[in-house]
């Protein structure tokens, strides 16, 4: 967990915050503020984490979104985990909005949510919003699990309203994680503590990045690592050393069927994808290794149950 988890969370302002990061988006980045000004009800506050852009985004931000709170980072170096902590540890608000940056949101994004909250238990720490994507499939689209409200392991981080003093709770992000898979991590964390998280579907969140997993070296090796970082801090012993076959299995029977789980998009093709990168199962090894020698000590130092009946693997 981070330092932030360890301070105690002040008194907070009624409403919602947005927090989102950006590098190199100008454009993508205005248009997602021009959607946050417009909501029914009005953000409290917008936090911008910019990891040190050089294509006009912070001269953009100061000249047309006076009102938006800029944090600009002195390189350009930081992890999307690292930087979304520091606009999380800014929040003032009950409610924080966890957003990318290539988003856009229906007016009425806020005021749903906020409403839905007010019907919530305490317990309800999260509400993850259906995400629409391009390329995404008719059958997730029409998916009878992405279309009900249910409770579930993880959350989608381009869009979510979340309770800002579990997230604080919770430590936010691993920021040795760096990028991707962080969702699924905080999420273990949350129902650990005895949160839930809800998906609510009923609310909209427009997502500009192409569905499906990132290809190419650098996604594969995140998302390899941080998977097995994930394992060793929540999974039992049992669970992860089966989990190889597990996968291979699952890949197969994905292939063959066309059987997706709607709460694991992240693997499907995933064989295909390690196949199509050249040099794939060495990046395969590199990231396992990295998570069980350099990352261990640390997993084993935030290693914890997770009782809830919620948590399951990223994989059905």
């Amino acid at each position: 967990m981070t330092e932030a988890s360890k301070a105690s969370v002040p008194p907070l302002l009624p409403g919602a915050t947005a927090v989102l990061t950006s590098w190199n988006r100008r454009e993508i980045v205005r248009a997602n503020l021009l959607s946050l000004r417009a909501q029914t009800v009005k953000f409290h506050k917008i936090v911008v984490v910019d990891n040190h852009s050089t294509d006009g985004t912070a001269e953009m931000l100061a000249r047309d979104f006076p009102d938006v709170t800029s944090i600009i980072m002195p390189h350009a170096e930081y992890g999307a985990c690292e930087t979304f902590n520091i606009g999380f540890a800014s929040v003032p608000t009950e409610f924080t909005a966890i957003l990318d940056d290539d988003i856009e949101l229906p007016p009425d994004w806020l005021e749903k949510l906020l409403a839905k909250f007010a019907a919530e238990p305490p317990t309800t720490a999260m509400l993850s919003t259906k995400v629409v994507e391009p390329g995404m499939p008719d059958w997730l689209v029409n998916s009878s699990e992405v279309n009900r409200e249910r409770f579930m392991a993880t959350f989608r981080g381009c869009g979510t309203l979340a309770r800002t003093e579990v997230l604080a709770r919770a430590g936010y992000y691993d920021e040795r994680l760096f990028i991707y898979g962080n969702e699924r991590d905080l999420a273990s964390r949350i129902l650990a503590l005895g949160f839930r998280v809800k998906q609510y579907p009923e609310v909209v969140t427009f997502h500009k990045t192409p569905w499906g997993q990132r290809k190419g070296k650098r996604s594969l090796y995140f998302h390899t690592r941080n998977f097995w970082m994930y394992a060793l801090k929540y999974l039992p012993w049992s669970v992860i050393f089966g989990f190889p076959f597990r996968f291979l299995a699952k890949q197969k029977h994905q292939k063959k069927t066309g059987e997706f789980s709607a709460d694991a998009t992240g693997t499907i093709g995933a064989l295909d994808n390690i196949r199509a990168t050249p040099g794939g199962w060495w990046i395969i090894a590199k990231a396992t290794l990295a998570a069980w020698t350099v990352h261990f000590p640390h997993c084993m130092r935030n290693r914890q149950k997770v009782n809830s009946p919620d948590f399951e693997l990223p994989l059905k």
